[in-house]
């Protein structure tokens, strides 16, 4: 299939790398000239393990632009915005460049079915709101164009609107990519199940001849596959990593207790974790969550909550537990050092750590209300 994936962040450039592996036609645009400029060199502008030798062995499918007249949108079968969705000061998601994506994409679609697919975490009805920014666009590119179609035609014609969030761990994107725990996708249009279905197939299947730098884990085999609707796929996104979130703010809360006790927490986790039900990932305890999607995704879920008048104390309460985590750092820091004035302090470890130190949100104790119900966004 021909694809294009707009934005080579971390989800992007690895989504477009795997695909082109697989013998999809991939074109990967962004409109950061040094990237595109980086990776038509050959180089990533980012690191995971494998991704330089990956886009070797993909080079001859890929292609990378900051142009999207270039990028051949009329006939392209699927296009992933992939594009980054950064918190606002009230925790609500960022989405400019989604907009920004998703009407220079509109103004370009001309009759060849289309698959438009949100790639990038996105709140809860965004697709909904992607897909009018795509068809006013459309519209007011095509005037004559759709003023000579029936109304059958123009519902069976141009693209359809898809939501396929991703769950990729940070040093593990592209092997999470070949061997994921699932795939999701959320569509109102059936047509768009099938591309999608089709263009992952392989990966579904799992008959792809897998890579040496990559190989395919002993005994994994068929990818379930997830069908949903729109709204769905997109909660499926939040809904995991808070959840995720919730579980290692709960092994740090029983970790204070057990140094208080004098248990040993490892212990702890690897008692509770062999329970099948509750399982071992995510259970070590440590300076608490962090990275680019938890903080931004929790806060994400609790402002979406705020709109609709709820109030979600569990995943407020995880975030409350993950920001005293630091402060609790600090003061054991000041319990053996006793002064901390004047003395130079080495942070190790805060680039793709399990335990990374923060997620760039503001204190839950300090976060704005949302006026209705007053929990924190």
């Amino acid at each position: 299939m021909k694809v294009l994936v707009i934005g080579t962040g971390y989800v992007g450039l690895n989504t477009g790398v795997v695909l082109a592996y697989l013998g999809h036609h991939v074109t990967c645009l962004d409109l950061n000239t040094q990237k595109i400029t980086s990776l038509q060199q050959g180089v990533p502008p980012i690191y995971e393990p494998n991704l330089e030798t990956m886009l070797t062995l993909a080079y001859d499918h890929l292609t990378f632009t900051t142009d999207y007249d270039q990028a051949d949108i009329p006939n392209t079968d699927v296009v992933f915005i992939a594009v980054g969705t950064p918190s606002n000061k009230d925790g609500s998601a960022n989405l400019d460049y989604v907009s920004q994506a998703a009407r220079s994409v509109g103004t370009r679609l001309d009759g060849h079915f289309t698959v438009i697919v949100n790639k990038s975490t996105v709140p809860i009805g965004s697709g909904n709101w992607v897909a009018t920014l795509i068809r006013d666009a459309y519209r007011e590119s095509h005037p004559q164009q759709l003023n000579s179609l029936t109304a059958q035609e123009l519902k069976n014609s141009g693209y359809a609107i898809a939501s396929n969030p991703e769950f990729l761990r940070q040093g593990s994107a592209l092997y999470d990519t070949f061997y994921p725990d699932r795939i999701v996708l959320g569509s109102p249009d059936p047509r768009a199940i099938d591309v999608l279905t089709n263009l992952y197939r392989p990966i579904l299947n799992q008959d792809f001849i897998a890579p040496e730098c990559l190989p395919r884990p002993e005994g994994f085999s068929a990818v379930p596959l997830v069908t949903c609707d729109l709204a769905s796929a997109e909660m499926i996104k939040y809904a995991a990593n808070s959840f995720l979130a919730l579980k290692i703010s709960y092994i740090n809360e029983i970790a204070s207790l057990a140094e208080k006790v004098g248990a040993d927490i490892n212990q702890i986790a690897r008692g509770i974790g062999l329970d099948s039900r509750i399982g071992p990932r995510f259970l070590n305890a440590g300076i608490g969550w962090g990275g680019s999607c938890f903080g931004k995704d929790t806060a994400a879920l609790i402002s979406t909550a705020c709109e609709y008048n709820l109030e979600m104390p569990i995943i407020t309460a995880a975030r409350e537990v993950n920001y005293k985590l630091r402060e609790d750092f600090v003061m054991r820091a000041q319990q053996e050092l006793k002064i901390l004035k004047g003395k130079t302090v080495t942070l190790l470890g805060l680039a793709l750590n399990p335990t990374p130190m923060t997620c760039g949100m503001p204190p839950p104790s300090t976060s704005p209300k949302c006026s209705s119900c007053a929990a924190p966004k």
